[in-house]
Order: C-alpha cells, then structure tokens, then sequence
C-alpha cells in the first residue's frame, strides 16, 4: 500500500505527501483539473498550448524553466495535457526540493506578466509542430477521426488534446491568459510531494511557497457523460500507411465506475497478449494479422473500450472483422473462464507493484495519488480499485460486457493512399449529432481566502543548493555456478521483485551478410516453445506466476531476462532456463515470426526517421562490417525470407552457450540463495566445442566529403532531417568528453541545437543529438523533424551550430560546468529503480568497466578540462564527414536542398529497399 497523508491550504491546494526514504529524492507533481475537456468550440488546443506556454518563464525567473532542473540533476521531469487534467512533475534530490518549489510556484502565482506575445508565438509554433509530427507518423491521423465519430457532436471528448491548426492560428494573448485566470488557481490543483520527506516539511514548505496564491475563481467542470451508441457505425481513412489497420471503439463508463476494472479484465482476456483470444484467433489459428491489441482508456467523463488490428498484407479485412465478431459472439456468450480470470488478475498485480517502485515519473506513485484526488477526491481510489480487481468473478466480467461492449462499436478502416494521393477521409457522417440531454455541468465553488503575504523574496531569484546528496549504489557482489557461469548480483529489498538477465555477447552484429535478422528472430523465437511446452504455455505459465519474461537483442549483446515477484522466483526462473536451453524453434511458430517480421520491415520503411536506421549503417560502416546492417536487426525481406530453422538452431548453438553468458541480477534476493537457485537451472548446462564466429568490426575511415540522399514521402506534413557519422566506441579514452561535447551541441532541451530550431526559430517540435553505444565505432545522429517550408533553412542551422561547435564556437566553460553538474547531481535519482541498477551491470559488463564506474563519475567529470571537450566536440562534429538523409515531399524541398550544395545528392527508392 502507499501510505499518505493529506491536508489542505487556506487557498484551497491540495497537498498529498508520501514519504520514501529509500532515495535521496523527491518526486514534485503538480496536477491542475484542467484539459482539452474544458475548451468550448473555437479554442481547442488551448489546455495543451498553455502547458507550452508554462515551460516560458515566469515574473521571477524570466528564461527557460528548464535550465534550474537541469543545475540541480532533475529527473522525470515533463508536462503533459490530457483530456481532463494538465500535469507537471520533476523528481530532484531532496537537498534541492526548495528549487523545485521555488520554480513550481512562481509559475502559478507569477506567470502573466512573463508571458507576452513573442512567448505565445513561440509555443504555437511548437505546438503546430508537433501536430504536424504527430499526423506525419503512420495511423497517426486515426485518433482524431475516432473521438470526431465516437462521440456526439457536443461531447467535450470530440476533439483531440492538441486541437486544430485553425483554433491554435486564432488564439491571442487575451484567449490564453484568460485560461490561466480561469482555471490555474490553487483551489483546483493537487500538489503531490513523494520521497525523501515527511509531512511536517511538506507543510511547511506547502505554505511557504504556495500559501499566498489566489485559490481562483469557482470552476465549471464537465459533467460525467458516457454517451453509449445503440447501433454500430464504420468509416474509412487513406493514410501513407503500410498496411490495413482496423479499430474498434466503444464508449463505456469512466474511471471510478465499477465496470471499469471488470472490463479492463475482459480486455485483457479478449487481447491483453499472445494468450488472449483475438490474438491466438487472429494471428496464431487463422493467420489474418500481425498485431492484436485490445485496452481501456480510462478517463474522467467516458472511457473508451478499444481493439485495434493490423491486418496481414493481402488479407481481406472483411474475413478479420467476420472472426472479430465470431469471437467476440462466443465471449458474450460464455465470458472468461475461472483460469483466464486468474491470469488476467496475475499480470494486472505484476504491473501494479513494478509501478510503485519509483516516486515520480509518468506512472509512479505520485502520480497514482494525484490521479485519485483529481478525479475522485481519494488518493487512496487505487484500493478501491484493487479491491473491486481481486473481486470480480467470471459472472461479473461477463455482465460487464454484456452491458457495454454488446453493441454501439464505432469501427475505422484505415488503409493505404495511392502513391502520390492525398491523405481522405470517407466517413459519411461528421460526428453524431448534438444530444439534447446533455449532462449540465458542474459547478465548483471556491471559498473565500484572505490573500496571504508572501513569504519567499523572489526578488534574489531561485533558491540556491547548498550541498547535494551523494550517490549511494548498491555493493555489487559476484559468484559462479558450477559450469563456470558468472553471476552478478545488486541486492534491492524496497519491493518484493527480482530482476534477472542472462547477457551473452552475440546481438545483431553476429549475424552474417547474408542472414540479416537471424539473431533477432532467434530472440522471437525463444519464447515461442520449448521441447516440453508451446508458446502459449510458456505465456500462460508465466502470467500464473506474476511474472514477466523479455528477450532484447541489441547491436552487441543477445539477452534473456525475467522479472518476478520474489515469491515465485523459483518456478520464474525454471521456465527462463527452459526458454534459454531447450527452445524447439518449430516450423508454424517460425513461420508466424516470419509474416510478423516481414509486418515489422514494412513499418520501418514507412516511419519518417526509422527507415535511417535501415539504409545509413550500411553506407557509413560498409557491406562486410558487423555494423552495416539495418540498425533495428530486424533485415531486410529478402534475407528474412530466406531464414530456415536450421539456421535458428545453428545460431543457437554457436551463440547462446554457458561459456558466452553472464547472469545478471537485481532486487529482494541474496547471493547464497541466488546461486543456489541458479545452479539447480543451469549448473549443469555444457558448452558446445563449436567455437564462436568473428565480428568484423575493424576501423572505418571518415569520409572526406558529405552527402546528401533524398527520400520522397509524398503528402508529408514534415521533413525529417538526420546527419549521420561514426564516433569512436564507448570504450574509448575520450568517452567522457565526447558525451559532455554531444550534451551541449544536442543532448539536453536547453542544448545549442533544440534552442536555436524550437525555441528560437519554431521550425520544429524538438531538435536532438544522440551518441550510441557501442564496441566497435558508434553511431552519431543529429536529427529533427521540421516543418516542410524550413527544411533548407533547418538544414543550414544545423550545419552552421555543427561547424560553430567544432570549430569556431566551442563549448563554453559555463555548458560544460552546466553538462558537469547535471550529470553528477542527477545520478541519485537516475538509480532509483531496479531496471536502471541492472542497466548499468550490464553496460558495466559490456564495456569492461569497473564496478564503481557510476560512483567515480565526479573524479571523471572534474578531470576534464575546456580544452578536452572542444577537442571531442572538434572530432565529433566535423561537418566533411557527415551523411545526410532528409524525408519529405521532394516535390517542394527538393530544390531547395540542391542549392544548399553540400555535396553529391542522390534519390532513394523506398519501394527498392530490402
């Protein structure tokens, strides 16, 4: 359970304290009860414009909000607008919570004469730039035609967070700041503080810092309003998609009901994995689709029952949608049986418990307190919830069912648009018509407050940090099985879970030229069946025991993992040594990875930025180095076509072997029962006497002049940009350097790059640099996403802040200072969960580091001069040697392109990738 404490301002702020003192941090979290929910016709996208516009700068603190967190190490930290709620979290170390405070209510207190019309037009920009991301992603137009024709035309849910262009063009200053007047006082906000603290000091500094803000004027809030439909209605929609995608959506109650949580069961018994029904009909019996998911959107007025399918290319939807309904029918009928109920209980638990391990974040439990006291005044609700779970029975799931999801489904058809056609949208009706009975809206009165004095000086600006938490990270401790297996083992004892991973160093550069994608479909494979059980047993089997297993396969490494409740590590544990040394790699599942891998490459191919990956590591690295292959390792369809099993058991048995594994793990176990435990599954395991293959990962030339390739994506909305180059491997001398260098020029929101195109210009909605990792050289990727009419002109920004960076503006002592200290003090809460401890092993692992590699950092950072790091961002970023790739509709930026001249330009065929 999460315990708490709750108490109220005089201004009517709701502050909910949880103390955690396993980290030196605190989780901030602050949730106004405002969303897209609350914009009348004409002003939709407001909610998530002034979310934007919060990030600007406040009276006090007149600069980016984010440039303090990143001082003070915060992690977790974002904003995000929802239908019916806008929230903003940060996680700081506890020394530094009053920075966090200091920022969190100078913003709501001391905002409107910060915000003027440079800011708004600022933000707009961003804001249509996202849109125009977000709809320039295959499916990526799908949500809005669903809540456009789900919902009647008067509905608050009718139209999607972000809004319409037309409504974001029209708003004015006047529009926004009246929203923040109307609706960001303190009596309609939570403030959720969770970690290193107790409620004397939450109090304290509650009032301190937010006792003086105005509570507000009273809020018109809407009302609960499901609006189920009576009859099924259907639409079209041609998109640039590479394959038919179907969904089905019905409006059910809203969170809080108590149907919610039995039909968030049916759910996941109908298609909550590869054991539900839809899937094993759809993807494993018939063979019609690739993907089948089905969930609930749980929200505050309505929610939204939801099933969506990839339909297999070559299938006629109409054969999908008839077996939907037959499945769908026999549900309805008989509902879940007593095993299905039992499993579905099982994984929702799992999925809980690894939630609360974390204090902030998206989905820690900050923010499962907030969520109940915003929309159902009980930070507690999630008991209800728990309780109402572990409650229902089979009979109740299918009552549930009967109730809501019998009839009334709104089903969108989504296909491929003709080359060169224009994104349409066939549904006859626009939306169903306005309801007279619409639910009246509630109103909530604010009590009178007696505004308080302040009690900050703002005037000395943020708060300053006198000290900052030292990083604590657990002892690594070591053993080895019988067969010689090493075992590495980080005791974590907040939750009762375990985190296990075997590493074997294999990964997509172990596949040879002409069978790209065998490691990868060799990972798919192991969970697919083994000499004594199928796939479906095998998922069955772990949904039983509350626990969950993984295969990831990186450019290097091949690993197998499982994450379990402590008290079924036992049997988790037998079924992963099952999986790692017994896989059958029968011919059906073979056959069905196959289709899903073939699904997959047709994807990419179709994803602005993803199709990079697939064609620019095999011109930089060349055909016969381990590294010149579609980055994804998913190959191409030639390659993955001409895949046997024999090949997979071969593969197997050169790679995945006792004498080329590492056992790591983290979590509530120790190091004599560990290996006990490990020896009993896989002490006895020999390794074969074939030996391991080589990786070719010898040294490649930079390049002397650049390049640039074309892709044409007709219709496109954007332009995605990337520059591409090796660097030198992580484990290099200079690695420090380089990552301080690659954070100033593109790592971090207030970096060179992201400043200059989405803050400074609007060109995009985010401008980034990424250094991978990796053995042998590692990529970097310097990429954005910008609007179509700025893709020259973005491409000369880039260009310009590359050449400065490396030449004639190289990092300053204050970014580096910057970079320094944000790397240091953000570590404690960088390690606050199992996964992130267990990631660090393994690059430990990996990369031949030390087991203190994460506490030395400060030695490291403070050693490094000015000088350094220019000279890494010198032979980062040299322009010569750079490949570019830009995505777009050559037919309106690709003269402009040319006549940037920055070397050979050539046009790629994304019909004639493999």
């Amino acid at each position: 359970m999460i315990d708490f404490s709750k108490f109220h301002l005089d201004n009517g702020l709701t502050v909910i304290v949880h103390e955690d003192h396993k980290s030196p941090v605190v989780a901030v979290s602050m949730w106004y009860h405002v969303g897209s929910a609350n914009e009348p016709p004409g002003k939709t996208g407001f909610a998530h414009l002034f979310e934007h516009l919060m990030f600007s700068g406040s009276e006090h603190h007149r600069s980016s909000y984010f440039r303090p967190f990143e001082l003070i190490g915060a992690t977790d930290q974002n904003g995000t607008t929802w239908f019916d709620r806008t929230n903003y979290f940060e996680t700081v170390p506890s020394t530094a919570l009053d920075v966090a405070l200091w920022m969190e209510s100078d913003r709501m207190g001391h905002l409107l004469d910060a915000i003027g019309q440079q800011e708004l037009d600022t933000q707009r920009g961003v804001v249509q730039n996202e849109k125009r991301q977000n709809e320039n992603q295959p499916y990526g137009r799908s949500m809005e035609n669903i809540q456009l024709h789900a919902f009647p035309a008067n509905h608050p849910y009718q139209h999607t967070t972000i809004g319409s262009m037309a409504d974001l063009e029209a708003a004015s200053l006047d529009d926004v700041k009246q929203w923040f007047r109307d609706y960001y006082g303190a009596a309609n906000t939570v403030l959720v503080l969770a970690g290193d603290i107790t409620p004397a000091m939450a109090r304290e500094k509650a009032e301190r810092y937010f006792g003086h803000i105005s509570s507000g004027p009273s809020v018109i809030r809407p009302a609960s309003w499901i609006a189920p439909r009576q009859v099924s209605t259907r639409g079209t929609l041609a998109d640039h998609v590479p394959q038919v995608r179907m969904v089905k959506e019905w409006n059910v109650p809203p969170m809080g009901h108590k149907d919610v949580l039995l039909l968030e069961l049916a759910a996941w018994v109908l298609g909550g994995g590869t054991t539900s029904r839809m899937y094993q009909r759809l993807v494993y019996r018939d063979g019609l689709a690739d993907s089948v998911s089905i969930g609930v959107q749980s929200l505050a007025l309505v929610s939204m029952f939801m099933l969506e399918v990839g339909v297999r290319q070559g299938v006629d939807p109409a054969l999908v949608e008839a077996a939907i309904a037959e499945e769908w029918s026999i549900f309805l009928k008989d509902g879940p049986t007593e095993d299905e109920l039992a499993r579905a209980k099982a994984v929702l638990h799992l999925s809980f418990v690894s939630q609360t391990e974390k204090v902030g974040g998206f989905g820690g439990k900050a923010a499962i307190l907030a969520q109940g006291e915003l929309y159902r005044g009980d930070p507690a609700a999630y008991r209800i919830d728990l309780a109402r779970r572990d409650a229902a029975t089979t009979v109740s799931v299918l009552a549930a069912a009967r109730q809501w999801i019998a009839q009334g489904d709104y089903t969108l058809t989504v296909v491929p648009a003709i080359a060169d056609q224009a994104t349409t949208d066939s549904t006859a009706d626009q939306g169903l018509p306005a309801v007279p009975d619409k639910p009246a809206a509630v109103i909530v009165p604010v009590r009178e407050f007696a505004r308080a004095e302040s009690k900050v000086d703002r005037s000395a600006g943020v708060p300053s940090v006198e000290r900052f938490p030292e990083l604590t990270f657990p002892a690594v401790q070591r053993g080895r099985l019988k067969n010689g297996i090493e075992v590495v083992l980080a005791e974590r004892h907040a939750i009762p879970m375990v985190q296990v991973q075997l590493q074997f160093d294999a990964g997509f550069a172990a596949d040879r030229r002409h069978q790209l994608g065998l490691s990868r479909m060799t990972g798919s494979m192991l969970d697919q069946g083994t000499l004594s059980l199928d796939s479906v047993q095998i998922a069955k089997q772990q949904q039983r025991l509350g626990a969950q297993l993984g295969v990831s396969m990186g450019l290097d490494t091949s690993n197998v993992g499982v994450n379990a409740l402590s008290s079924s590590l036992v049997g988790a544990l037998e079924l992963l040594a099952d999986m790692v040394r017994h896989p059958a790699f029968r011919e059906a599942d073979f056959e069905r990875q196959r289709a899903l891998a073939l699904a997959a490459i047709q994807r990419e191919r179709s994803q602005p930025g993803s199709f990079g990956g697939r064609v620019l590591p095999p011109l930089l690295y060349g055909k016969d180095h381990a590294y010149g292959i579609p980055f994804s390792g998913i190959g191409t369809g030639a390659s993955v076509n001409a895949l046997t099993t024999d090949d997979l058991h071969a593969f197997h048995r050169v790679w995945i072997r006792p004498d080329n594994a590492t056992i790591l793990v983290v979590g509530d176990t120790r190091l004599d029962a560990l290996l006990t435990l490990l020896d009993t599954v896989f002490g006895d395991w020999i390794a074969p006497e074939v030996p391991r293959p080589h990786k070719n990962l010898a040294y490649v030339q930079d390049r002397i002049a650049p390049r640039v390739l074309l892709v044409h994506r007709p219709d496109a909305l954007q332009s995605h940009i990337s520059a591409v180059n090796v660097a030198p491997p992580t484990s290099s001398p200079g690695y420090t350097a380089m990552r301080l260098a690659n954070t100033t020029f593109g790592g971090t929101f207030t970096s060179r790059l992201n400043m200059n195109l989405r803050e400074d210009k609007r060109w995009s909605y985010g401008a980034r640099s990424n250094l991978g990792d990796a053995i042998g050289q590692r990529l970097l990727t310097v990429s954005a996403p910008v609007q179509t009419d700025k893709t020259a002109e973005s491409m000369r920004e880039m260009l310009r802040e590359m050449e400065a960076i490396a030449s004639d503006r190289p990092p300053t002592q204050d970014e580096i200072d910057k970079v320094k200290m944000q790397g240091l003090r953000m570590l404690p809460g960088s390690y606050e969960s199992s996964a992130a401890v267990l990631q660090t092993l393994c690059t430990n692992k990996l990369y031949g580091r030390p087991d203190d590699y994460a506490l030395a950092l400060s030695q490291r950072l403070e050693g490094l001069t000015v000088a350094q790091v220019a000279a890494a961002a010198g032979e980062l970023f040299s322009s010569e040697a750079f490949t570019w790739l830009i995505e777009g509709d050559l037919s309106k930026i690709e003269t402009p392109v040319r006549s940037l001249r920055l070397g050979e330009v050539s046009v790629l065929d994304v019909a004639e990738e493999g």
